[in-house]
């Protein structure tokens, strides 16, 4: 079933009272990603707000934006691997036509802790639905765990939750994919942020870390990875300015330009991550040193959504 969205939603949907447009949020995405933020800015922050906003929930948008409520989106399902669409999650319409019932399994929703409510996708009758239900709703069971860059992200259990008809969204499965597209641009621009930290502190290391009584930095083999580096940072940040910039209203064409650079901004950002590291030494994966706090987040960032490979073959398709 498709919704059409009125003129305000639409403006909605290019900003999200977070900044702007996507190359704004862009900008705020790289800026949090160098000072390496723990904020759970894409978690809570920017993909509910953007779905919220898609489906005219503009008193709890404000609220989400003010910082009053959190909310998480519940998405992921075992053995989905990184499709968003539900398969185990179903809704069924109550008999008395008042609502519908929700079970299934959620898992790796991140912030999920954090949240007053959720926005939970499920199949109903062989479509994407998603309902607003809060957090601590009769039937939901929760288990939250540790996941790689110290964050926390939760499983669901689902057990015959009840949603007032109100709680489902005006959201269809295109919706979805073009809030996750805007997730995976700004994944990508926090990427870009993180390896930049990662290349300054390691540029100070190598020119201060003396060894034979010489700054490492002067050995020549040093220089040519720094360079190496430098090169693939500039070349990422030229990608996400030019996925940034493009149109959104291009509908496949943007969603194929955002998967193309977060393909490739992920093995940018993971190789930087990896030289900062090896150019540290073992001191480079200390919680002492912020190279391995980069390095935990840049692994989480270019597997959410999809891998660099997934992405890169969802690219091909839409190609």
């Amino acid at each position: 079933m498709n919704f059409d969205l009125t003129e305000e939603q639409e403006l909605f949907r290019s900003s999200i009272e977070l900044g702007g447009k996507p190359i704004d949020l862009a900008v705020i995405g790289e800026a949090l990603g160098r000072a390496i933020a723990p904020d759970p800015w894409l978690d809570n922050g920017v993909l509910p707000a953007r779905l919220l906003a898609m489906a005219g929930a503009d008193e709890l948008l404000a609220s989400v934006v003010a910082g009053e409520t959190v909310v998480a989106a519940a998405l992921a399902e075992r053995q989905a691997r990184y499709s968003v669409r539900p398969r185990q999650t179903k809704a069924k319409a109550k008999a008395s036509g008042s609502g519908y019932l929700l079970n299934g399994e959620k898992t790796f929703v991140l912030g999920g802790g954090l949240a007053d409510k959720l926005i939970v996708s499920a199949d109903l009758d062989g479509a994407t639905a998603l309902f607003l239900v809060d957090r601590d709703a009769p039937g939901i069971n929760r288990r939250d765990y540790r996941i790689v860059d110290g964050s926390v992200a939760s499983e669901l259990q689902l057990l015959d939750v009840t949603c007032p008809a109100e709680s489902r969204l005006p959201l269809d499965a295109a919706a979805l994919d073009a809030a996750v597209t805007e997730a995976r641009l700004l994944a990508a621009a926090e990427m870009v942020g993180l390896a930049q930290r990662l290349f300054d502190d390691t540029l100070a290391y190598v020119k201060q870390r003396e060894q034979f009584g010489v700054p490492i930095g002067t050995f020549q083999v040093i220089q040519h990875r720094m360079v190496d580096c430098y090169a693939k940072l500039e070349q990422a940040r030229s990608t996400l300015l030019r996925a940034a910039m493009a149109d959104p209203a291009d509908g496949q064409a943007w969603r194929r330009t955002v998967l193309g650079a977060k393909a490739y901004i992920g093995e940018v950002a993971d190789h930087i991550a990896r030289e900062a590291v090896q150019l540290h030494g073992g001191m480079g994966v200390t919680e002492e040193l912020s190279i391995g706090h980069a390095l935990k987040r840049v692994m989480l960032l270019v597997s959410l959504f999809g891998s660099s490979d997934a992405t890169l073959t969802e690219y091909a398709e839409a190609a």
